[in-house]
């Protein structure tokens, strides 16, 4: 090395920082690279994709690779600097110190930082690029990078560390996922976007958190003579009605509406229609537990062909109604399918605040109306408000929760019927 002159030891040099900084963005693009959209490519069958799979596909032994060709250039480079200082400048203290600061200086801005800077902008380019360099190399240097990887596991198993590189490289949890759908940002529609958020939601959410309190579910008892069932089935605003007795068992079943209309052609015979046509239109009751998830009961709709079902506690009480189109809902929006009593439930006032329906739950509330009430105890604004005082509240009682101004507008038979939330100041 001695024997060439000063210029080709500069060439050397400059050869020497270019495998390294070749390496540490091979490093780079490789390790930072999309593996999802890579598994994409390979299915699309792209050449390039298919290489860089396979050498991802074994870790260990390309990180080897690149780390020995990468390590040995900036040896030689650290070499080719200090018999470029003694040539120049003789074996002083000073001129080896410097030439030592000199190529940490050289190595670490031509042959590492920079490098990994460009490929982490572009990895996927690089990545393909140098695996098509990478890929033979590998099976020249094979012997020398199982040789190094045995010494490294060796020394790493006196540690007891587990180590598992493929596992790790492709591991996602549900959170990150969730995170990475919310920051997909121009890559998935705003709509999209918020449609598979709720999908992950399911899991969270019980049904309990989205059903008509029993409360506020329309009944009719057929223990009435006809005609006064009759006379309560066209005031009903509500497509399905719950039909009780007042014996112990009291829940019949449930009746559609638009089934009467349908098949009793409701409005020209009204008076000919008797509890024994309704009868054969009532469905039997499927009831669900309290606290099954959302996605659990949207799989047992599925397979059971129910679309309503009956909410009952621990003791078997019914305490709520909830239907497919309700968790449907909570996936895409509001279909607005049972438009009276859905748009009662909500009423903008001139100064700008909301005259809500103490029916509706939190959740809803929380999303029409882009607030922030607390979901983790009662699930409707009614017992939010009933939590708070602790008894029923008079109407005209203001009050403040989560820093929204509220005020009582009506209460009946125990229940906080409509509330007014002001806007924010």
């Amino acid at each position: 090395m001695n024997t060439l002159s000063i210029s080709y030891q500069f060439v050397i040099l400059v050869a020497l920082l270019a495998i390294a900084a070749f390496f540490s963005l091979a490093e780079t693009s490789l390790m930072t690279l999309n593996r999802y959209r890579l598994k994409h490519l390979v299915s699309q069958g792209d050449r390039a994709a298919k290489l860089t799979h396979k050498l991802l596909s074994s870790p260990a032994k390309l990180l080897g690779v690149i780390l020995l060709c990468k390590e040995f250039a900036s040896a030689a480079s650290a070499m080719i600097v200090t018999i470029i200082t003694v040539r120049l400048y003789g074996e002083g203290q000073i001129a080896l110190m410097t030439g030592t600061l000199v190529t940490t200086f050289l190595i670490l801005i031509f042959g590492e930082v920079s490098p990994k800077v460009i490929a982490a902008s572009k990895p996927e380019r690089f990545a393909f690029f140098s695996s098509y360099i990478l890929f033979p190399l590998l099976k020249i240097l094979y012997p020398i990078v199982a040789l190094v990887n045995f010494f490294v596991l060796s020394f790493v198993k006196l540690f007891n560390v587990k180590i598992d590189l493929n596992n790790n490289l492709h591991a996602i949890s549900m959170d990150e996922l969730r995170s990475i759908i919310s920051e997909a940002g121009q890559f998935i529609p705003n709509q999209h976007r918020k449609i598979l958020l709720n999908v992950f939601e399911l899991e969270r959410i019980t049904v309990d958190d989205i059903m008509i309190p029993h409360t506020y579910v329309e009944t009719i008892d057929f223990d009435l003579m006809d005609e006064e069932i009759i006379q309560k089935l066209v005031t009903f605003q509500h497509s399905r009605i719950l039909v009780k007795t007042n014996s112990p068992d009291s829940i019949i079943g449930l009746l559609n509406t638009q089934k009467i209309i349908k098949q009793l052609n409701i409005h020209d015979a009204l008076s000919k229609i008797t509890k024994d046509d309704l009868k054969a239109l009532i469905s039997e009751p499927y009831f669900i537990p309290s606290g099954t998830p959302l996605y659990t009961q949207m799989q047992h709709f599925q397979d059971k062909q129910e679309r309503v079902g009956l909410i009952v506690n621990e003791h078997g009480e019914f305490i709520g109604l909830i239907s497919l189109e309700d968790i449907l809902e909570e996936i895409v929006g509001e279909f607005n399918l049972d438009f009276l009593s859905k748009s009662s439930k909500f009423s903008q006032d001139d100064d700008g605040g909301w005259i809500v329906d103490g029916s509706v739950t939190i959740r809803t509330l929380n999303k029409k109306l882009n607030l922030q009430f607390p979901i983790d105890g009662p699930k409707t604004l009614n017992g939010l408000v009933l939590e708070y005082f602790e008894d029923i509240p008079e109407p005209n009682t203001s009050f403040k929760i989560a820093n929204h101004t509220m005020e009582v507008l009506q209460s009946h038979d125990r229940i906080v019927k409509s509330i007014k939330i002001y806007p924010l100041s």
